[in-house]
């Protein structure tokens, strides 16, 4: 059987679907399996004016708005958890007003984008009602029409036409340009399997224009089609297919190593003002990932390398 070989390099694959002005979501959550690999060839390749979206960030989301790569988001919640509460280039950028954000619940976030992949135009829940977040935008209707990526409204509170005096909060569905995705094993027509939790990455994939997978392992299209129920995706959702062990580093993988706190600690430091954490990226941006790799050092990853009975590595230094 001739299948689509999707194989690139992350420059090939940001370079081809990553574009200025692009709607841009992100897998993961939090420090959980985050793309970190593909977030930095975005940064090495200078994308600006970005409409970010993610569930529940990271510090690579951080890193974009540090980089100057981020012009509007929509989020639920950002932080490198247990290291950071807020991240940091994040809250200086809004309390300064440079970076306008729409906050969202976690639950209506995800739940839209499960809307988006279904096509939906919008999606309505009960949640966000009669809290803050119904009342006090994030960004106004009139600012909104200065971003061509968000929708005309937050939302639209409606009566519910099956239970007339009951309340509904219409939240309309991301258009997506490009979704950037980090997962265990993939194949090169694109056939790849999350394994642990999968957060909103599926909806992302299979809502975007544009997905880009990378991998921790690749396998052959064969060995992927012989288990199909263990699979997540299949190939027609995925545009290209990027080798890169370590990709989610220093966030964890389920199944392949721990978070790195090492990392977290240092980069917690880092981007508390700006000047060092322009003197931090420029120091550890690398020009590619094999040099990120080489830079952060074999010994220091293979400590990072889970347990498998235990899912985690007993023992490590995690503050």
């Amino acid at each position: 059987m001739n299948t689509q070989n999707k194989l690139m390099t992350a420059a090939e694959a940001i370079g081809r679907f990553v574009h200025d002005g692009d709607c841009v979501a992100f897998g993961g959550f939090s420090t959980n399996r985050r793309a970190y690999g593909l977030v930095r060839e975005v940064i090495r390749q200078k994308k600006k004016d970005l409409t970010v979206e993610s569930g529940s960030a990271g510090g690579d989301i951080d890193m974009l708005i540090g980089a100057g790569c981020v012009k509007v988001m929509n989020i639920s919640y950002i932080a490198n958890s247990g290291f950071t509460m807020v991240c940091r280039r994040f809250r200086e950028a809004v309390e300064t007003g440079a970076l306008p954000v729409e906050d969202y619940s976690l639950d209506v976030q995800t739940i839209a984008y499960h809307g988006a992949a279904l096509g939906l135009p919008y999606v309505p829940v009960k949640n966000m009602l009669g809290s803050d977040l119904e009342t006090l935008w994030g960004i106004s209707e009139e600012e909104r029409k200065k971003y061509p990526k968000l929708p005309a409204k937050k939302f639209v509170v409606a009566e519910d036409p099956f239970e007339p005096g009951s309340r509904l909060c219409l939240v309309p569905t991301p258009k997506i340009d490009a979704a950037l995705v980090h997962v265990q094993k993939a194949s090169p027509d694109g056939t790849c399997r999350i394994e642990g939790a999968r957060f909103q990455d599926e909806d992302i994939a299979i809502a975007a224009k544009h997905t880009v997978i990378s991998c921790e392992e690749l396998v052959s299209d064969e060995e992927m089609h012989a288990d199909p129920n263990a699979n997540t995706l299949p190939g027609l959702c995925v545009d290209a297919v990027v080798h890169l062990p370590w990709g989610a580093h220093p966030s964890q993988c389920f199944g392949y190593y721990d978070y790195d706190p090492a990392a977290m600690i240092a980069y917690d430091k880092a981007s508390r003002t700006q000047d060092a954490f322009d003197a931090w990226l420029a120091e550890s941006l690398c020009q590619d990932h094999a040099a990120y790799l080489k830079q952060i050092g074999e010994e220091r990853l293979s400590g990072l390398k889970i347990d498998p009975a235990a899912g985690y590595v007993p023992g490590l230094k995690r503050k």
